[in-house]
């Protein structure tokens, strides 16, 4: 009942963790993890005791979800109230600006469309600004911490599109190709003009790169056929090169 079902999700949670603390590790940015990780667990219970109400039925497993629910939301409260005391930066910036996407992500999971792109991107878009929330908590620069939040958009928005493409391709149905390389072409054009203007590494805008090749080949009529589970620990793997390859590059100047 607690843990999603999503398997990406937590691919989509895990990444902004991981390279926020990375970036910039700090008892603040562990706690705004605790509190991202209760929202994230939170979300699930809510989903179930709300369509429970709904049908005016109330079962055991209602009683749960709703006791579920209360204590992420709790222990998320507490974790992102100790986070904003001991930050050393305005890390509430961070999630404010993600609000938006997070609501739009929730409304419209709870009306059951959440397998829809809009809410799939809107839902990883506002998870990856744990990244930069974490680093402005641990005192990192607005700007260079914001840029985490964009290369991490730049991996997520054309891997989504890509994913699905390639889905559809395996199973034989006709695919959106051209919309997911040309995502890939702008994340590039636009990880690269974050490096020169050094809000991010430039080993991350070649990770971007690296992702765009992994789609081209990906998309090619005569790839190898993957499995879902196939596809899904692929991508992955990606995700944590991405990750590893934006944290190295901070971290040397690269």
């Amino acid at each position: 009942m607690l843990v999603p079902v999503e398997h990406g999700g937590w691919a989509f949670l895990a990444e902004p963790i991981v390279l926020g603390l990375l970036v910039a590790c700090s008892t603040a940015g562990f706690l705004l993890a605790v509190a991202a990780v209760s929202a994230f667990l939170a979300r699930q219970p809510l989903r179930l005791f709300l369509a429970d109400r709904r049908r005016g039925r109330r079962h055991p497993r209602t009683v749960s979800a709703e006791r579920a629910f209360a204590g992420c939301a709790m222990v998320g409260a507490l974790a992102l109230a100790g986070a904003v005391l001991l930050a050393r930066g305005p890390a509430l910036l961070a999630l404010g600006l993600a609000a938006p996407l997070a609501a739009s992500a929730l409304a419209l999971d709870l009306g059951r469309r959440s397998r829809e792109l809009a809410a799939e991107l809107a839902g990883a878009l506002a998870l990856a600004a744990v990244a930069p929330a974490i680093a402005l908590a641990g005192g990192r620069a607005v700007g260079p911490a914001l840029g985490l939040w964009l290369i991490l958009a730049a991996r997520i928005v054309p891997s989504v599109l890509y994913v699905r493409a390639r889905l559809r391709r395996e199973r034989g149905e006709p695919a959106a190709i051209a919309p997911a390389l040309v995502a890939h072409a702008v994340a590039l054009a636009g990880a690269l003009s974050l490096a020169s203007r050094a809000l991010v590494p430039w080993l991350g805008a070649g990770a971007i790169a690296l992702l765009g090749l992994r789609a081209l080949y990906g998309l090619y009529r005569l790839r190898p056929r993957l499995t879902t589970r196939q596809l899904g620990v692929s991508e992955v793997v990606f995700g944590a090169l991405t990750v590893l390859a934006v944290a190295a590059g901070v971290a040397f100047r690269l």
